[in-house]
């Protein structure tokens, strides 16, 4: 791997980790919205080690209670961790403004991902380049309040 290569990957591992600190040392007030989104805090379950799994995510649409996320891991060819967590355990909270729920994680069907994905480029037209960058079809996750 290069130097560059090296250097992408902890970035890719360290920013998310320090945005959830900023977000509960401030408690939300600083970084709970990114590029107009608000940002959510998702806890999976590690499909491995079964240990809680935590990553901050943009939700760029929201229904009433109802949060989108996308597994886009900036159009890599592979899906993120957080994916196969939450596809392997569907159980997940989400915290959103300080709040934490007891969700139910998805992923889009077809006909979801069609009404979705232009309300998620909208949100963000970076989406539309990740992808066009990757070769899989990038998922999108809806989280429903678990009864």
């Amino acid at each position: 791997m290069t130097r560059f290569g090296r250097f992408s990957a902890f970035l890719f591992r360290a920013l998310p980790r320090m945005h959830a600190g900023i977000l509960r040392l401030t408690r939300w007030r600083v970084g709970a919205r990114a590029v107009g989104m608000p940002m959510v805090l998702l806890q999976t379950t590690g499909r491995r080690s079964g240990l809680p799994r935590r990553v901050v995510l943009s939700a760029p649409v929201v229904d009433g209670d109802r949060f989108v996320l996308v597994a886009s891991r900036g159009g890599d060819d592979r899906n993120p961790a957080w994916y196969g967590n939450l596809v392997g355990e569907p159980s997940v909270e989400l915290t959103v403004d300080g709040v934490t729920r007891r969700m139910t994680a998805r992923t889009a069907d077809s006909e979801e991902r069609a009404e979705l994905w232009p309300r998620v480029v909208d949100a963000y037209g970076g989406y539309a380049g990740y992808q066009r960058r990757t070769r899989r079809q990038i998922p999108l996750v809806i989280c429903e309040p678990r009864d």
